[in-house]
């Protein structure tokens, strides 16, 4: 037999808390964890530290922003 997808980042829910929540968890976790642009040195290093708390691993420029993504602008769209 052939083993279905974890569904990435929320497959760690396995069938517990429906579909649709585990996708909107899924699609935060996607925007949340890559790389953003850093606005000191405009390069794609900056990484989330905590809640709120972004920094640059280029020019380690450390500032505040939104919980799941740096800037206003990138608001994640379900």
């Amino acid at each position: 037999m052939v083993s279905k997808s974890s569904g990435g980042s929320a497959g760690r829910f396995g069938p517990r808390y429906g579909s649709r929540l585990r996708k909107k968890i899924s699609l935060v976790e996607k925007v949340q964890k890559k790389r953003q642009t850093c606005p000191a040195c405009k390069k794609d290093q900056v990484r989330r530290v905590s809640k709120g708390i972004w920094q640059c691993k280029k020019c380690n420029h450390k500032f505040a922003g939104g919980a799941y993504v740096p800037f206003k602008n990138k608001e994640v769209k379900s």
